[in-house]
């Protein structure tokens, strides 16, 4: 004869508290008492006990998943080869694991790709949406928005809505960037920028333009890229067509930047001692770099754990105002400047 399952009622007495308070714990309701918890799950891990899924949705009228929307991200490649989107997953990974919440990937990188999205969450397969894109034009947030669907964006949507969101302060790590080119005595600095329709970008070049002008620098060359090696790398060989003499550079991204040191050492020219280079985001490639990037840090994966922390709190508390978080960079100073 075989063993039955454990219950609630098992854990409850192995726990030394009450049935009600082991549905607290199991489904996660918020406020209850840490050392209750503890007292709760160690219980559970003696007794075994697994909760039913199907049945716990049907009180919660919570699924357990969340979708992780990238849009506008132009297709898999791009999302899986980017170290940016690997960082976003890992932060909500780690954050959400815990909760016994997990992420469902979904791309929307065209208009059938955002229908699918907003049908999946609209008819309730997951109980709400992170959604990082690319583009300020994205219909999406607004959508979601339209259809109900709780969701928090990953930086602030492009047009208002009524969504919440975290970001960081692009103008503040663009001033960083530029302070210290300066501070290290470059004086012919030129910049490349990410694709000027994110907003990211425009508020990275505005910041750095601003410091550079409070310098005393009223005018700084600028080649357009696109987050991508390539962009980089064409971009900074404009550069020094037109400009050779320059001796600072200030990437808006790691890859952007790498490509750009990769550049100016296929010239001939050393850096940092001929021309200093910055880069953003503190992401792989900077460390990877030869030699390793001087870069302004965006705790890329801070950021996603509270994104995952925000719709938990919508979802155990609806009907909240919206919120949005706001990180500050950090300059970190490695060789290439």
């Amino acid at each position: 004869m075989s063993k039955s399952a454990p219950t609630l009622e098992d854990v409850a007495r192995v726990a030394g508290v009450s049935r009600a308070t082991v549905s607290r714990v199991v489904n996660g309701t918020r406020n209850v008492d840490p050392h209750l918890q503890e007292t709760v799950r160690n219980a559970i891990e003696q007794t075994g006990y697994s909760p039913n899924r199907a049945a716990r949705s049907l009180v919660t009228r919570r699924t357990g998943t969340v979708a992780l929307v990238i849009s506008g991200a132009g297709g898999g490649s791009d999302v899986f080869t980017d170290p940016f989107f690997g960082r976003v997953t890992a932060g909500v990974v780690d954050f959400l694991r815990p909760h016994s919440v997990h992420p469902v990937l979904m791309l929307a990188d065209s208009e059938p790709a955002r229908t699918e999205v907003v049908e999946f969450l609209r008819q309730g397969s997951a109980d709400g949406a992170l959604l990082v894109t690319t583009h300020p034009a994205d219909p999406l947030p607004a959508r979601l928005m339209a259809a109900g669907v709780p969701s928090v964006l990953y930086a602030r949507p492009g047009t208002p809505t009524p969504v919440s969101y975290v970001d960081m302060d692009h103008r503040a790590g663009g001033r960083l960037a530029a302070d210290h080119l300066v501070a290290s005595g470059r004086t012919e600095i030129v910049t490349i920028s990410g694709p000027l329709d994110v907003l990211a970008s425009q508020d990275r070049l505005a910041g750095f333009r601003d410091a550079m002008a409070r310098h005393g620098f009223p005018y700084v060359p600028t080649a357009e890229g696109g987050f991508t090696a390539q962009s980089g790398e064409a971009a900074m060989t404009r550069l020094l067509t037109e400009h050779p003499d320059l001796d600072g550079v200030f990437a808006a991204n790691d890859l952007m930047a790498q490509a750009a040191v990769f550049v100016v050492q296929a010239h001939g020219l050393r850096v940092p001692d001929d021309v200093a280079v910055v880069g953003f985001d503190d992401s792989a490639p900077a460390l990877a770099c030869r030699p390793q990037l001087t870069t302004v840090r965006q705790p890329v994966e801070r950021m996603a754990a509270a994104m995952a922390e925000l719709l938990l709190a919508d979802l155990e508390e609806p009907g909240q105002r919206p919120r949005s978080v706001i990180f500050e960079p950090e300059l970190v100073v490695r060789a290439s400047a």
